[in-house]
């Protein structure tokens, strides 16, 4: 690269790949009909000219994968850290005043994140994609769960990560080593980095089952318009009798009276179960668990919830949000609907902020307005890929 140029990119492809199988490194193994470093290349050969980092035992499969594209093979190093300071090093002779790090192995990038890190650039000395946690973090030890992690502020890191030039190099040449990647470099050398939207496409292969799920986002780009996405409603009533307390969303609550049913007449929970039946077109709990049949005469309506989300796991869904609506003049739900919702969100493998416990009355109205009992009204949202 004689001539300087406003950006360039970094491709680190250097590495074995051996855990993805297939024999050769997964960088050269074929993906959708051309192999993964293809892809990658031109993803961004259309933005700029490349520097594609290499292990020296493969230059000429890779001379042949990026014929025709602005690339200059460059040999890398025993380690990541060491394979981007060889590829900033070839920028030396005319350094861009931009520069993009990224891991030949996420050949799904899109234009839109390569353009998004580019143009926050303009305003920061370094820019990254990324995806903020969603999924409740464990620790463990020996298949064992150990504790929890709190996930605020917790993100995804992906490629590539953009920087200008003359700060990434000197940040790489002052660091001792051992950085997860390009941004804990430039962190440790006092650069802010600024995050962009990532995607969840531009997923990074590492095992064999990556390379399916890779030719799938290659091939149909906008995949992600086919997502099957699923409402459900349920809809529940039960009337009071003797007792001294209620079951709601399983939490027992004090009260003068108790709801009577087949099972123990947990009316949210029945609601939230036929809700999640609705969504997958699997009728209601009475179709699964017949009340003519006194196995389940006063059962925990935990079991029948745990059969729809076992049902709608086996169908592929992931339940995105439960949101429930106990209406009733009595029990007070607000002092309670914390717990509700933590043991909603229990039984469900749901984080609490999926789910959603709130009461209404009838404005003293109908059969609830008269506390003749408590109805229920609940919506599901199921996902699949």
């Amino acid at each position: 690269m004689e001539t300087a140029a406003e950006t360039a990119a970094i491709i680190v492809a250097a590495g074995r790949g051996t855990r993805a199988g297939g024999g050769l490194p997964k960088q050269w193994r074929d993906i959708a009909a051309r192999p993964v470093a293809r892809w990658t290349l031109e993803a961004f050969a259309p933005h700029c000219p490349i520097v594609l980092v290499i292990h020296p035992e493969d230059r000429a499969i890779a001379e042949s994968v990026a014929e025709g594209l602005p690339v200059t093979l460059v040999t890398g190093a025993a380690d990541r850290a060491g394979s981007v300071r060889a590829g900033l090093d070839a920028l030396a002779g005319a350094p861009p005043a931009k520069v993009l790090i990224h891991d030949v192995a996420r050949p799904c990038v899109t234009h839109e994140i390569i353009g998004a890190v580019l143009a926050a650039l303009d305003n920061a000395p370094g820019a990254a994609p990324a995806l903020p946690v969603t999924d409740a973090l464990w620790t463990g030890a020996e298949a064992q769960v150990t504790g929890t992690q709190d996930r605020t502020g917790l993100y995804r890191a992906q490629t590539p990560q953009g920087f200008r030039y003359a700060d990434i190099r000197a940040a790489h040449a002052a660091h001792p080593g051992g950085a997860a990647d390009d941004v804990e470099v430039a962190r440790a050398a006092g650069l802010a980095v600024t995050i962009v939207p990532g995607d969840e496409r531009n997923l990074k292969i590492t095992g064999p089952e990556d390379f399916e799920r890779a030719a799938s986002y290659l091939t149909n780009p906008m995949q992600e318009t086919a997502m099957d996405i699923r409402l459900g409603n349920g809809y529940d009533v039960h009337r009071f009798g003797p007792g001294d307390h209620v079951v709601l969303c399983g939490v027992k609550v004090p009260h003068g009276r108790a709801l009577q049913g087949h099972s123990d007449a947990d009316v949210g929970m029945h609601a939230v179960t036929d809700a999640l039946y609705g969504a997958l077109a699997e009728g209601d709990i009475g179709r699964h668990f017949p009340p003519s049949d006194p196995q389940w005469k006063g059962a925990a309506s935990e079991i029948f919830l745990r059969h729809a989300v076992e049902l709608a796991t086996s169908k592929g869904y992931t339940i995105s949000n439960i949101d429930v609506t106990l209406v009733c003049e009595q029990p007070k739900i607000g002092p309670h609907a914390e717990a509700m919702m933590a043991e909603m969100g229990r039984i469900m493998g749901l984080a609490s902020d999926r789910v959603s416990v709130k009461a209404t009355t009838s404005e003293r109205l109908g059969f609830t307005g008269r506390e003749e009992g408590i109805a229920a009204i609940a919506t599901a949202t199921l996902v699949k890929p």
